[in-house]
Formats: structure tokens, C-alpha cells, sequence
């Protein structure tokens, strides 16, 4: 019974803080704030957060998403434990990440408390609740699109996100360091402990504890996002060492440096497959109001810092940071493309490898999570980019929606991808379900092209089932900075995790310690 009271009571406040803050939104349309301009109201400042959450109920046994009708929408994978991301295997496997987040983060504001308190009722159950923080893979021996074996991979991890495999090794970043198990494809199980190959930004705030994972398209570098330790630094500068930012590791010594800063909770992270480009979805600030600040889809300049936390999309500043850095508001790069406020975009690909149909195979899917910052919600779908010539071009059109109905959520979108078959994926925390999006006509791809787009001559012992080793030859030649065919095989994996020379070209510029460096002001 108390559970119930406080659940009514915490429902209730969400519900009259959201009606004060429909005096601040004023009917705004949220299509303005989709593009590459979006519109930015004044900032609305608040003692308390504008909140509005939907209670997770979770589907029932047939329920499905809604998509258009070129396309078709099934379970690919049930009863899981929060699935957060999906990531695709060269030979077509499909490896699932759940996870939770760490606790104990301390609470450093009363409105934190408030704020965490509603927040727990939007991760619902959406059924039985099962052990979280495990790899599982998924594999489709026939290509039918239908999941014909399921074996956990690993188990215990300390709240995994990201992966990315080469070389008969599986990188997977957990929220405290990226880990380097050896694995080769075909395997159902890993029994080998992992080298830890860079420690990352942990607790114990730790407020953004999701770390995606990119293969650079050369196979030497991985990209890892660290999110901020707050919202707008209220837990001071000091917390923020290594944080806010994406960096660049080398695969091989596990040495770091600051790739790209300013960027307050980067997820998604994915190479463009024509232009070899890193893009990225943002976490943009709250509690400036509904309509401030857009999350955004953008590419990722080496060096470039996007203004967090002095400035919001460019050089907009934020008058609650103090004191002021007008030297680093001038520095701020706009993002590419705004996908309006609170969406809490966190997964991130492109779809020039599927076999969708061809309204949607030269743009980028985004799965937005719902928003909780805003007096009517946001997101909780699916959207699609078009691009053109490696840019955004057009409106964001919505594909797999029906997560939310009313004032309840059947599920959340986080990660999306591309399966072995070339359909989209798309991991639904809440609902506990991979979702299956497959063009109508049944169309598939010829083989399996993994979410690592790396050359042949760099990924070994590929083989797609059902066809012979020539066959595979061509998987990921679709891609940028391929390795030419008179190669040099590399050396086995573990000699490369233990050697103390670097496979890139850039040795002294990888070195400084990323808990010496505030990103925000550039490494």
C-alpha cells in the first residue's frame, strides 16, 4: 500500500509541475526544432524541473510497434534484461548488451532526489524482472530472420554499453574501462578473462554511465563516448575530468586522448560507411524549459569542442554556468542536426548496408528514448534521416513508433542497427524485446555485413553461414580507409595487446592521462 501512495504521489507532482509548465511552452511545435536550424526560445528557468513520465506497462503477447506499410515489424529476441544496444557480427550473429546502470550515485540537489524519485517509475518493469549487465548472442542460422539460437556470452559485467570486435578479440567498454576478451566468431560461449585495455571515467557520481563503442574504419582506433558527471556541472568542474567528451584509443596499448569535447552525453557513435566520417546523437542539457535544448545527431570533428557547458548548440550561452569562458562559447561548434528537446537520442546508424526498401537506405536511423523534461512527451520512437552526399537533407519521418499510448509506455527505443539479414534492429529497455523491422517483400541482403566496417584483409575467420570462405571475401569492402589487398596480416591478437609499441602513427599526441584532462577546455 505505501509503494502505491508513493507512486500516486510521485504521478501526481509529475502531473501538476507539468501543467506549470504548459504556461512556458505555449503550444510550441516541436517540427521546428528538427533540422539543421532549429528554433531556440528564450531559456525558462524553473526551482524545480519540468517533468512529465510515462509509467511502463510493457506489451502484451502479440503487441507489436507500428511502421509503415513497406515495412514489417516482429520479435526478434524476448525476455531480456534491459537490452540496450545491438551490434551485428561480420559473420551475421547478433550480439545484444543489457545492462543497468550503477547505484549509489549521490545525490547532490533536493530536485535531484524529486527527479529520481519519478524517474524510476519510467523504467517500469515491462515483466518479470530478470539479472541485467550480460552479452547475449542471437544468431539466425538460416537467414530467415527468425532467431534460431541463444547463448549469453558474458555475464556480471559492470553496466556494459558499447562493443566492437576485430581480430579475435570482443572490446566491450563498461562503464569503468574498455575490456579486451578474446573471442572468435562461431563461439557460444567466452570463458577467457579480458585485459583491461583503458580505464574510463567511473564513480562514484558517475551521473552518465553509458560508454559507446566505434571501430575506426582502418581497424586501429577505438572511439568511446564518456558522458558528463551532471547536468550543467553542479557537482563542479572537478568532477568532469575526462568526462563530456569522445575519445580515441588505441587498439593496441590501450594509450588515450580527448577526441572531440563539450558534448554532455554522446551515444550512437557509428562511422558513416561512405565518407568514413564519426557521427554521434547528443544529451543536451535540461531544465531550461520544455523546448530548450535540442538533443542532435552531428558529426564529430577531431579537436572540435560543441560548448557544453558554457553554450548550447553553438554559441548560445547558458546563464547558469559560472563563471562565464567566453573565449570557449567562441570556439563552439554547431551541431549538424537538431532533433528537438528532451528526445534523449542514444542510438545511432545508417542505413546504406540494409535491405530496406528505398525510402530508407541512404540515411541514418535514431532511437529515441522519451523524454521526461517537458509537459508533453517527446520521442519514444524510431525516426529516420535521409542524407545526401554524407549530410542530413530533410525532415526526420517517423518509422517504429507506438512505444507510448496515453500516459503510458509500452516500451522505449534505446540502440538500433543492422542485422545480418539487413533489417533493422531496435533494443526496447523497457519492453525487454528486440525488435525485428524488415522490409515487406522479404528482401534480405546476400551476406552479412557486421556493424564494424572494416576491411577483409583486417576481420578473421568469417564465415557467413550456409556459404563457403570465398564467399565471405567481400564482407565490409563497402567501407573507407580499407586495407589494400598485399597487406600485411596483423599479429595475433594478444600479441598486440601486450606489445608496448602503438599501431598508429601518433604515439605522443595519444599519451596524456584522461583523469589529468578536462575535456571541456580541451586536452
Amino acid at each position: 500500500m505505501t509503494s502505491r501512495l508513493l507512486r500516486f504521489s510521485a504521478l501526481a507532482f509529475g502531473v501538476s509541475v507539468a501543467a506549470l509548465a504548459h504556461a512556458q511552452d505555449g503550444g510550441f511545435d516541436v517540427s521546428q526544432q528538427i533540422g539543421p536550424e532549429p528554433t531556440l526560445p528564450e531559456p525558462s528557468l524553473s526551482l524545480l524541473p519540468d517533468l512529465k513520465v510515462a509509467e511502463v506497462v510493457g506489451w502484451k503477447d502479440g503487441e507489436t510497434p507500428s511502421v509503415p506499410p513497406e515495412l514489417k515489424v516482429s520479435v526478434y529476441a524476448k525476455d531480456l534484461a534491459n537490452p540496450r544496444t545491438v551490434h551485428t557480427l561480420p559473420n551475421g550473429d547478433v550480439l545484444v548488451i543489457q545492462s543497468k546502470g550503477p547505484s549509489g550515485e549521490p545525490v547532490s540537489r533536493p530536485k535531484d532526489f524529486i527527479r529520481g524519485w519519478i524517474m524510476s517509475f519510467a523504467h517500469g518493469s515491462g515483466g518479470p524482472q530478470k539479472e541485467s549487465n550480460l552479452i547475449t548472442l542471437l544468431r539466425d542460422t538460416d537467414r530467415d530472420g527468425t532467431v534460431d539460437e541463444r547463448h549469453d556470452l558474458l555475464t556480471k559485467l559492470d553496466s556494459p554499453f558499447g562493443v566492437a570486435w576485430i581480430d579475435d578479440t570482443l572490446y566491450v567498454a563498461s562503464t569503468s574501462a574498455i575490456l579486451a576478451y578474446p573471442y572468435k566468431l562461431g563461439q557460444n560461449e567466452i570463458t577467457e578473462p579480458p585485459r583491461i585495455l583503458t580505464p574510463l571515467p567511473g564513480g562514484p557520481i558517475n551521473h552518465h554511465w553509458t560508454k559507446d563503442l566505434a571501430l575506426s574504419p582502418d581497424g586501429k582506433m577505438l572511439y568511446v563516448s564518456v558522458g558528463s558527471n551532471s547536468n550543467i556541472v553542479e557537482n563542479g568542474l572537478e568532477a568532469e575530468k575526462g568526462r563530456a567528451a569522445i575519445w580515441k584509443v588505441d587498439r593496441q596499448t590501450g594509450a588515450a586522448r580527448v577526441f572531440a569535447s563539450g558534448l554532455r552525453n554522446p551515444n550512437g557513435l557509428t562511422f558513416h560507411p561512405e565518407t568514413g566520417e564519426l557521427w554521434a546523437v547528443i544529451n543536451e542539457r535540461d531544465e531550461l524549459g520544455p523546448n530548450l535544448v535540442p538533443d542532435y545527431m552531428t558529426s564529430v570533428k577531431e579537436g572540435g569542442f560543441y560548448g557544453w557547458p558554457w553554450s548550447y548548440y553553438g554559441q548560445h550561452v547558458d546563464p547558469r554556468v559560472y563563471p562565464p569562458r567566453p573565449e570557449m562559447v567562441e570556439k563552439a561548434i554547431p551541431p549538424d542536426y537538431a532533433l528537438s528537446s528532451h528526445v534523449a537520442a542514444l542510438g545511432l546508424t545508417f542505413s546504406m548496408n540494409s535491405a530496406l526498401p528505398d525510402a530508407f537506405t541512404k540515411g541514418a536511423f535514431i532511437g529515441e528514448h522519451g523524454s521526461w523534461n517537458r509537459d508533453s512527451f517527446n520521442g519514444y520512437k524510431v525516426v529516420y534521416v535521409p542524407f545526401e552526399n554524407g549530410k542530413p537533407n530533410g525532415k526526420a519521418q517517423d518509422v517504429v513508433t507506438g512505444f507510448i499510448q496515453g500516459n503510458q509506455a509500452k516500451g522505449r527505443p534505446v540502440g538500433v542497427g543492422i542485422d545480418g539479414t539487413g533489417a533493422l534492429l531496435v533494443a526496447d529497455d523497457a519492453g525487454n524485446t528486440v525488435w525485428r523491422v524488415a522490409s515487406a517483400d522479404g528482401k534480405i541482403s546476400p551476406q552479412p555485413i557486421g556493424t564494424d566496417q572494416v576491411a577483409p584483409t583486417q576481420v578473421s575467420g568469417v564465415t557467413p553461414a550456409g556459404q563457403a570462405p570465398d564467399a565471405a571475401a567481400a564482407v565490409g569492402t563497402e567501407t573507407t580507409g580499407a586495407t589494400g589487398a598485399n597487406a600485411q596480416p596483423a599479429p595475433p591478437a594478444a600479441e598486440r595487446l601486450t606489445t608496448q609499441q602503438p599501431i598508429s602513427d601518433e604515439p605522443e599526441k595519444l599519451r596524456p592521462s584522461q583523469t589529468e584532462i578536462v575535456p571541456a577546455t580541451g586536452p
